[in-house]
């Protein structure tokens, strides 16, 4: 309803300001949905950008990087601005740091998120200078321990490079359900700024304990595999979308699978990956409008049931 007023509001005016001004006012649109990371209340999108194996290419294939930098562009167009990559992600993070590079110099500032995932300082250190190198960034905003790799080692040092400047937030990462007893232990007893997990309509572990050891102990929640590798697709095929896909301003499937997980409250935002921008188009709209609430987010369940 609020939606729906606003744009009546807009419309009235446009009416008064002739066909220029309806055209401008008209193309007006509500921000996107921003949530607050813990630690710092800095604001960031609900929808951010993964890169595991959608950015894995050749910097220098014109062809190969024709549809990232429309997928980037969309994606910008829309208010994201969250980018989340990795060593162990190919070429990604050198296609992030060259797509960027083109970018005009008033495109506001990207939100970096990066790992490490390897054994001892030294070869973390080796792949913290080979991430800022590909980035073309001396400061990144989030680096992640990958996977629990050697973790407590290399959050102490994340923490030196924090009180450095080389890295504003750090966090952890896991993208299964087997990992998140663990995750939980070192949510509730590290001080960390992100943690990085799988949640999706069709594997909800971690609402049990982890999500909620999130909210308690400040700590900002990125989701990955929020379909499930294009399995929740695969079940819904040839299937109309249902009727409360309107409820919440849903036009596809993928829409309602990511507003599913938006609608947690200790989530602040989602990183789904693609390398076409169609989907990416489609993607982004889950960060605009009416976002379900508990008693919409179990309906959504059901459907998958």
């Amino acid at each position: 309803m609020h939606d729906r007023r606003r744009f009546l509001q807009t419309a009235a005016c446009a009416a008064l300001l002739g066909p220029a001004g309806a055209a401008q006012a008209l193309s007006m649109k509500q921000a996107m949905l921003t949530r607050a990371i813990p630690s710092s209340k800095e604001l960031i999108p609900v929808i951010g950008l993964g890169t595991a194996d959608t950015f894995n290419a050749s910097p220098t294939d014109a062809a190969a990087m024709e549809p990232l930098a429309q997928v980037l562009d969309i994606f910008t167009k829309e208010g994201g601005y969250l980018i989340d990559t990795a060593p162990s992600y190919g070429q990604a993070e050198a296609v992030v740091g060259a797509l960027l590079a083109r970018q005009a110099a008033t495109t506001p500032p990207y939100f970096l998120a990066t790992k490490i995932g390897t054994q001892g300082h030294e070869s973390a250190m080796a792949q913290i200078r080979q991430s800022q190198q590909r980035l073309r960034r001396d400061k990144l905003d989030l680096i992640q321990v990958h996977n629990l790799i050697d973790t407590r080692n290399q959050l102490a040092l994340l923490r030196e490079l924090k009180q450095q400047g080389v890295t504003r937030y750090i966090g952890i990462t896991h993208y299964t359900d087997y990992a998140h007893d663990e995750l939980t232990e070192l949510v509730e007893s590290e001080k960390l700024d992100f943690l990085q997990i799988n949640l999706s309509v069709g594997a909800r572990n971690a609402e049990k304990r982890l999500l909620p050891a999130c909210q308690a102990n400040g700590v900002a929640v990125l989701i990955n595999r929020p379909f499930q590798d294009g399995a929740l697709f695969r079940q819904v095929k040839g299937r109309p979308l249902p009727s409360l896909a309107a409820e919440i301003g849903c036009t596809s499937w993928a829409q309602i699978f990511l507003k599913f997980i938006i609608g947690h409250p200790a989530v602040t935002a989602v990183i789904p990956a693609t390398s076409k921008p169609v989907n990416m188009a489609d993607n982004v709209q889950a960060g605009f409008g009416r976002q379900p609430d508990a008693a919409l987010r179990e309906r959504i369940a059901a459907l998958l049931a």
